[in-house]
């Protein structure tokens, strides 16, 4: 029976499809409806899944903004979050959330505005009952037990009557400001900007999609504009129930779902507008084709970039014909452009492939990563790319390559695994925008279904010599910029396409095969796609949580776990190669990864025909030596395995190649201080919590002196003496792991590596009442944003008790610090809090990436640490134990796929601890938890008054200030009591320059030696297996 809405009876859904076409082990079931309001909506029963999840994607985006207003839509997405009529209290709907196991998030895009949400399927781990908590009044016991419920009245409410209130609109506009700045001096964001910014005026890609203070708030305001009503306006504008695509992933039945959506969602208002289409406008007219730019980027990097206006292929999804020429174009296997580019020294990479951009408009792109040769030749190059597609021109579209794509995407069709609830619902609500038949929403972006050599020819008769534009982009080549580009700052110059150099690339879009290089061709036939796809399903009670040791010797340890939960015809395989020459040095931690890059770089050509058929490979250096990793479809997989570890066993490194890889390594090395600030702070963090370790100046110090013959004498003895650790897991006998294990030992036919000689990972003990302070400059001197990583020790990772209520308190924290930090002081875009472990090492950190210097930010942290003590200590008994449930939730969160269930077993395997019930372990130390348990740890561990608390803060420091001074941070509103900011002036000690003394808690300490200061402290045990490793063993053979 329907229920009465605005007083009058809604009529039923109408249900458009319910048969969709599905991969092979999906156990969901499906249902789409459309709302009298005509609001659709795919509704996904999953009887299993212990997290649940709703999203809804708006059919408006950046291109909708006003041309004086840039950021609108952006900021109308932040605003639906601060607040509804029904929900008032702006952080409720994240309250609700967190409470729930759960967290939200959005995006906005060009067309599209994302909204979505996870929460737990249910409101007690057991599933069984209801709690006392989530129990509300009026609602049905259905109702009041699911969390999903509770979300989707919340997240309905912001697209029936969000209150864009007064109170808010100020800190989220700076919100938005922070995350531009947080991107001003990012190369992706500002050679995508540049190009936009250089495309038609008169087509919306060319808008400044993010917005900032100045767009939104400043200048509005002088023009005489009520900003507020103009966010209103465009949500009242463009906020249709026809314009939105609603997805619900719930435990519920399918009429459940249907009968909750009806309710909730019908009072959405239906405007009836028209689908936004941009057919008559090109992004690039005769004004903006035919020009090359020559771009000055942040990092040192080398790209050629050519741009073609191309067909919307939203319709064309039977075909797919943009994959077809990605596939060639983009090739990396003998006969390709790259293998020919690079080959000559001129390049390490290339990517090609259609970028839709709005219903009506897209580019086909082709980018080369250019070696400092290459840029030199960039027109040669250029020339080679048009002289490869004469070459496809020249044959008629080819029926087996089409037929190799369909094979691969029906097998990856088939076999796909669940992803995580808030990916599937957000990923599908944006593909319901598309025109796909609505049985096919799930098949319909990956299966090619048929050849169509038509649409192929088509496709291909963009790509013309008349039809592009070509960017340049490197920090020292050919100088001379002379613009700024409006929003970012990117230097760059803009001219025509030199006639001469036209008439070039004419000449080899038009080259015959006598003219052009033998060298480029037609791939060969794909050997590497699987055919033996059979998987041997048994019925077991409950999937094993550990794998077994089925070899453990002097040589090898062996752990394998025939898969017994995803039943797909995939494996992963990890192997460990234990050596305490990898990382002994930064000599020989830089000469361990030049050796990594170097066997990766010759296995390009044949490890690319694997990639593509789901099956491909990783090598890893780090402190304990090498891994190396093979992954997918198992069938071909000891194949492609030999073949990394001959490469690996024979490598000739080529003088050549040498240099060629050196320099980009250098290159990284150095772009490494460019990232943004929140991205390096880790890194130092966990250097100065380990015995030992290497930080990137120290490496890149050492490479300038390191020669090939290093490299030729060095890793000879690296895999001379190792110890071998694998796990085999998946669609695989134990006598395949076996074998596999064969393999490796066989190939590289390594001594035995004594356990004595194995390196320990210690972690430094931080002492009671410590207070240090570790302080960098960063070397961007553009970026304005200092950032703080402020770090609390608590103790040994492996002390179940202690780690639980560090567990506990990351939970209770979570939403709070984000609320308090960046809601209301909006301290910053990027505000992280929760647990830090690094080895041995556990502790508690929060994270803010700021305009403001780390000094103050300390104090700000120091305040709500400060506040939440005391909302600790009144939080009531019923709070306390939903948070708990919130936790174990988490804790017991069911496996999505294979590879999760892999990365767990390895993780656990490379710790060194081999703790594969650590959550089932936490669950059980967390259950009894008292709230006075948790007030004493807090008060010990973490309260800024604690006497004994041992404290590291990590400081970035800007060298750039912003163009606008912030206001008074202490005037602002939400701000709580606390200690006042430190002052730069405060006596502080120097540790390196004198005696090392431990800080009391009150004055920091600066640490500049870093050595010095490790020297002053103990470390900790090492890492050690929980249990006997003999409690493993299964050593017996058993097929």
């Amino acid at each position: 029976m329907n229920e009465l809405l605005n007083n009058h009876e809604v009529p039923p859904p109408d249900r458009v499809a319910e048969d969709l076409e599905r991969p092979a082990l999906d156990d969901r079931s499906y249902r789409v409806i459309r709302l009298e309001n005509q609001l659709e909506a795919l509704l996904i029963h999953d009887p299993d899944t212990d997290k649940v999840s709703g999203a809804l994607d708006v059919n408006v985006g950046s291109f909708s903004d006003a041309d004086d207003m840039p950021g609108v839509a952006h900021a109308v997405e932040h605003l639906l979050f601060m607040g509804t009529e029904k929900y008032p209290k702006e952080n409720a709907y994240n309250q609700y959330l967190t409470a729930h196991s759960g967290y939200s998030n959005a995006f906005t895009a060009a067309t599209s505005t994302n909204y979505y949400f996870e929460v737990a399927a249910s409101s007690t781990p057991s599933s069984k009952t209801s709690s006392a908590s989530s129990t509300q009044e009026g609602l049905s016991p259905l109702k009041a037990e699911s969390p999903l419920y509770g979300a989707l009245d919340r997240f309905a409410q912001f697209f029936i009557a969000p209150l864009f209130s007064e109170e808010t609109l100020d800190r989220e506009l700076k919100a938005v400001d922070s995350e531009n700045k947080k991107n001003l001096q990012s190369d992706t964001w500002r050679l995508h900007q540049l190009n936009k910014s250089l495309s038609s005026p008169k087509h919306p890609y060319c808008h400044f999609s993010t917005g900032s203070y100045k767009t939104l708030h400043d200048e509005p305001l002088a023009r005489g504009v009520r900003i507020r009503d103009e966010f209103m306006k465009f949500y009242d504008k463009h906020y249709s129930a026809n314009r939105m695509k609603l997805v619900v992933l719930g435990r519920e039945s399918l009429d459940d779902l249907e009968n909750w959506v009806e309710e909730l969602f019908s009072p959405v208002r239906n405007k009836n507008l028209p689908r936004k289409r941009w057919d008559d406008v090109s992004p690039y007219t005769e004004n903006e084709l035919l020009m090359q730019i020559f771009a000055k980027p942040v990092f040192e990097m080398r790209v050629l970039e050519l741009y073609f206006p191309y067909q919307d292929e939203e319709n064309l999804y039977e075909s797919q014909p943009g994959r077809y020429l990605s596939h060639l174009i983009g090739h990396e296997g003998t006969g390709s452009i790259l293998a020919y580019i690079k080959a000559k020294g001129w390049a390490n990479g290339l990517g090609a492939g259609s970028m839709p951009l709005c219903p009506g408009s897209a580019f086909f792109s082709i980018s080369i990563k250019l070696t400092e040769d290459g840029l030199k030749h960039y027109k040669e190059v250029t020339k080679i790319v048009f002289q490869y597609i004469a070459m496809i021109r020249e044959w008629p579209p080819q029926e087996w390559i089409v037929d190799e794509l369909k094979r691969m995407s029906e097998v990856d069709f088939r076999f796909k695994q669940k992803s995580p609830a808030s990916r599937t619902t957000s990923s599908l609500s944006g593909i319901m925008q598309k025109p796909y038949p609505r049985e096919r929403l799930l098949s319909g972006p990956s299966l090619i279904r048929e050849f169509n050599p038509e649409v192929i020819n088509k496709a291909l008769s963009y790509l013309r010599p008349d039809n592009f534009r070509l960017t340049v982009v490197s920090q020292d080549f050919p100088g001379g910029w002379d613009k700024k580009e409006k929003w970012y700052g990117t230097e760059y110059k803009c001219e025509r396409i030199p006639e001469d150099f036209l008439a070039e690339i004419k000449s080899a879009a038009q080259s015959s095969a006598s003219e052009r290089p033998a060298e480029l061709h037609l791939p060969h036939k794909n050997e590497f796609i699987p055919n033996r796809l059979e998987v041997e399903k048994k019925d077991v009670k409950e999937p094993s949580k550990i794998p077994r040791l089925i070899r453990n010797d002097e040589n090898v340890r062996t752990w394998f776990k025939k898969d017994d939960r995803f039943w797909v015809p995939k494996a992963n395989v990890h192997i460990a190669l234990r050596s305490p020459l990898a990382s002994l040095t930064p000599h020989s931690a830089v000469v361990t990864h030049l050796y990594r890059e170097l066997v990766q770089d010759v296995l390009v050509e044949y490890s690319y025909d694997a990639e593509i058929s789901g099956l491909g490979y990783s090598i890893v250096a780090h402190s304990l030596g090498l891994d190396v990793s093979v992954s997918g479809y198992n069938d071909k997989m000891p194949v492609l395995l030999e073949k990394v570890l001959v490469s690996m066993r024979d490598l000739e490194v080529r003088e050549e190649r040498f240099h060629i890889i050196k320099e980009r390594l250098m290159r990284n090395f150095r772009n490494w201080d460019f990232q943004q600030p929140y991205h390096q702070v880790g890194t130092y963090s966990r250097w100065l919590n380990s015995e030992k370790g290497w930080v990137n100046e120290q490496l890149l110090s050492e490479l300038p002196s390191v020669t090939a013959a290093d490299i030729r004498s060095f890793f000879p003895q690296l895999l001379s003496q190792v110890h071998i650790e694998v796990l085999a897991h998946g669609n695989l006998y134990k006598e395949d792991a076996l074998k596999l294990t064969d393999m490796v030992e066989l190939t590289l036919k390594p001594r035995k590596l004594p356990p004595a000689q194995w390196p320990i990972r210690r972690s430094l003990i931080f002492p009671p009442a410590s207070n240090f302070v570790y302080e960098r400059n960063l070397k961007d001197l553009a970026n304005v944003n200092h950032c703080i990583e402020y770090l609390l020790y608590v103790g040994n990772n492996s002390d179940r008790t202690l780690r639980a209520k560090l567990l506990l308190t990351a939970q209770m924290t979570d939403e709070p610090a984000f609320d308090q930090l960046r809601t209301k002081e909006q301290l910053g875009y990027v505000v992280f809090s929760g647990v830090s472990v690094n080895n041995m090492w556990a502790g508690y950190r929060i994270l803010i990436q700021s305009e403001k210097n780390p000094e103050y930010l300390e104090g700000r942290i120091d305040a709500f640490l400060t506040g939440f003590e005391k909302m600790l200590e009144e939080m009531p008994e019923e709070e306390f134990e939903a948070h708990k449930r919130s936790l174990i939730n988490k804790r017991l969160e069911k496996l999505k796929n294979l590879t999760q269930e892999s990365n767990r077993f390895w993780d656990h395997i490379v710790s060194e601890c081999y703790d594969f019930e650590q959550a089932d372990h936490d669950v059980a130390q967390l259950k009894p938890l008292t709230k006075p348990d948790l007030i004493e740890f807090f008060n010990h561990y973490i309260s800024p008054s604690s006497p004994v608390r041992a404290k590291l803060a990590v400081h970035m420091l800007a060298q750039s200030s912003p163009k606008s001074p912030p206001v008074a941070e202490t005037e602002k509103e939400g701000v709580t009591s606390g200690p006042e900011p430190k002052s730069p002036e405060a006596p502080v000690k120097i540790i390196g320059e004198e005696n090392m003394k431990i800080g009391n808690g009150t004055t920091p300490t600066i640490i500049k030696d870093v050595h010095v200061w490790k020297a002053g402290l103990e470390v900790s045990r090492g890492a050690r297996p929980v249990r006997d490793l003999s409690d493993f063993e299964e050593l017996e053979a058993k097929l």
